[in-house]
Formats: structure tokens, sequence, C-alpha cells
């Protein structure tokens, strides 16, 4: 009779130390289930604890739109004091933004020149973005023979923008460095950009 109740008191205090401690294991974790959750005020551990609301979002974050989508945009020479002369239209392209910060440009060059292009991008602050860009290789002319001229090397283009307050454009300004096969700098161009994000309605004639 006495082992029975020894047992009973040993396993009593057991029980008792194990709802103690459990709660504090617990609340190390931060899953509970939704048995387990018990309102902001409870705590079962010395003195009390209490459940804060923390800001989780601050003027760089807080956007409600993202560049992240299909663009019509438009490169126009500016500031190049003379060559090219201001106004001159540089590019005409369809870009995609990617959300994992990619983004792929369809130029307006001819496909036998070297079309197409990429760049990695980065939010740089409350509706701003820079892209790094880069058209690998190329020709230089399609007035050759056979429509194909001489090959030419890769172009950088570095974009520094901002998303309209709507998300639907963006505007901003591009510097352009192309280079010959060598790695030699041949041309450099800086300028703005417009650019209209194209939707489900868009049709042809809004991007001519």
């Amino acid at each position: 009779m006495k082992t029975t109740c020894r047992r009973f008191v040993l396993a009593f205090v057991v029980l008792a130390l194990a709802l103690t401690i459990a709660p504090n294991a617990l609340a190390r974790c931060g899953g509970l289930t939704a048995s387990m959750k018990r309102p902001a005020k409870w705590d079962p551990q010395y003195g009390r604890a209490y459940l804060m609301n923390m800001a989780l979002t601050d003027d760089f974050h807080d956007d409600t739109y993202s560049i992240v989508g299909m663009w019509h945009v438009t490169f126009t020479a500016e500031g190049n004091n003379g060559a090219p002369p201001d106004n001159t239209p540089v590019d005409n392209a369809v870009v995609v933004w990617h959300s994992d910060k990619t983004e792929i440009m369809n130029s307006g060059r001819p496909p036998q020149d070297g079309d197409f292009c990429m760049g990695v991008w980065e939010k740089t602050g409350k509706s701003t973005y820079k892209l790094n860009h880069f058209a690998w290789g190329g020709n230089d002319t399609t007035n050759a023979p056979g429509g194909v001229g001489n090959p030419a090397g890769p172009t950088q283009i570095v974009e520094v923008v901002t998303l309209s307050p709507d998300g639907n454009s963006y505007t901003g300004t591009f510097t352009l460095d192309a280079y010959d096969t060598s790695g030699n700098l041949t041309t450099h161009i800086v300028g703005v950009i417009k650019a209209t994000r194209i939707t489900l309605d868009t049709t042809v004639n809004d991007l001519l």
C-alpha cells in the first residue's frame, strides 16, 4: 500500500513539473497549434508577458504596386552635347520585369542584328528601381550585303526609374555604353525612359 501511495505521489509531482515546464519550451518554438493558443495576456510563466504589435512596413517596402510585369518602353537621347541630338529615338522595346529580379527586353532592332537582351534589377527605394542590362553581341548594321553587318560587341544599359503612383507607367534615365568585340568603348549615350504597362486590353495600335 505504501509503495502504491509513493508511486501515486511521484506521478503527480512529475505531471505538475511537466505542466510547468512545457509552456516555457513551447514559447521558444513560435509554432503553437490552434488548440494550444491562448489570449495575448495568458502566460503560465513567472511574471507576465504581453504580445506587442510591430511595424512590418516602412517607406522602402510600402508600395501598393510593383514594377513586375510587361511594359512598352521608349529610350530617347537627352543631354549628349549634340551627338546624338536631344529627342533622337534610341530604342522602342517590349520589356518584362520578372519577380525573381531578372529582366528581358525585345528591342526594336532587327532580329538579325540581335534584338533580345537581359538584365537584373533591384529596388532602391520607395517606387524606385535600378536595372543593369546587357545586350550580348549582334551586328552593327543591316545595310551590308545580305542584310548582315559586321560583328558588334556587347552593350551595357543602366537604368534608374521611378514607378508612377498608379503603377501603370514609369519614367527615368538610362546610360548606354556599347563596345567592340575587343571590349573597347565605341558609343556612349545618355537619355530618358518612358514606359507604359501592357495589359490584357493593350492592342498593337497602343504600342505604335
